[in-house]
């Protein structure tokens, strides 16, 4: 069992996310290491997003990636619509005032836990700040979804308590470069209200995972969701948490009563 009482946990926003969806899934991902192997199909998609981050990033350095482009037909398209749809995102400012940094990695610590952020890209000046987010994947979810999700309200959160700028003075702007048609954007403005939520509602859900560590600590397992969620439908543990036979139940319920369809007789072919 993991011994949690003499360190500080790292929290990244995907982390955050399962512990608000899904407890007992949080607790067999990060405590106990369990996972299933993902899929040939979804690791694909995650190296070709893997690459065209490496790609961006190489190009914010300033490195060479002609030889990037001419490898990866994909990446080529990516780079030629991304350049089309936000050449001002490309094209550094010509004062030495505005601050550009690709994977720009930030932590702050708030309880008995260090919040962990990465920037795609974060630029910077006297007036603003905006994070930078790459997006591969082909449809851009709904933004109220995207609002809700905690790498917007963490990565909005964490600049703004370890900057000098205001909230209203910081932005976020997702880009889903393999859109359809030509690559999209949803931005999101930040404000003091915004961060007075998101403040309040990380220190309840820090608090409650302090509790459930100390239960856990206990031989005690952290909650499940609700019997009947959708969430247990696809999930790797639903047998580890016994939830099969309701999946089962749920799907068998939703089928027709054949034994009640009256049999219709066929004309007979002449």
């Amino acid at each position: 069992m993991l011994s949690t009482s003499t360190q500080i946990l790292r929290l990244s926003q995907g982390q955050l996310n399962l512990l608000e969806a899904c407890p007992r899934k949080f607790q067999h991902t990060y405590l106990e290491k369990l996972n299933s192997p993902s899929n040939p199909e979804q690791e694909e998609r995650l190296t070709l997003g893997s690459r065209f981050h490496l790609l961006m990033q190489q190009r914010e350095m300033g490195l060479p990636i002609d030889s990037f482009l001419q490898a990866d037909a994909q990446l080529q398209s990516w780079m030629l619509g991304f350049a089309d749809a936000a050449p001002e995102i490309l094209t550094a400012a010509s004062d030495n005032q505005t601050f550009r940094e690709s994977e720009h990695y930030r932590t702050l610590q708030l309880q008995d836990y260090l919040l962990t952020v990465v920037y795609d890209l974060l630029i910077a000046d006297n007036q603003q700040a905006q994070i930078l987010d790459w997006k591969t994947y082909p449809k851009p979810p709904n933004k109220r979804k995207l609002e809700s999700n905690w790498q917007t309200r963490l990565y909005l959160y964490v600049l703004a308590e370890t900057s000098d700028y205001l909230p209203e003075k910081i932005s976020m702007t997702y880009w889903f470069v393999q859109s359809e048609g030509k690559p999209q954007n949803i931005k999101f403005n930040y404000s003091t209200a915004q961060h007075a939520q998101t403040g309040k509602k990380l220190n309840q859900l820090l608090s409650q995972l302090t509790n459930w560590l100390e239960n856990y600590q206990k031989n005690q397992q952290f909650p499940q969701v609700v019997e009947g969620s959708k969430n247990c439908d696809y999930c790797q543990f639903a047998k580890r948490c016994d939830r099969i036979q309701a999946i089962e139940e749920a799907v068998k319920e939703s089928l027709p009563n054949f034994d009640s369809i009256q049999e219709v007789l066929l004309n007979p072919i002449n």
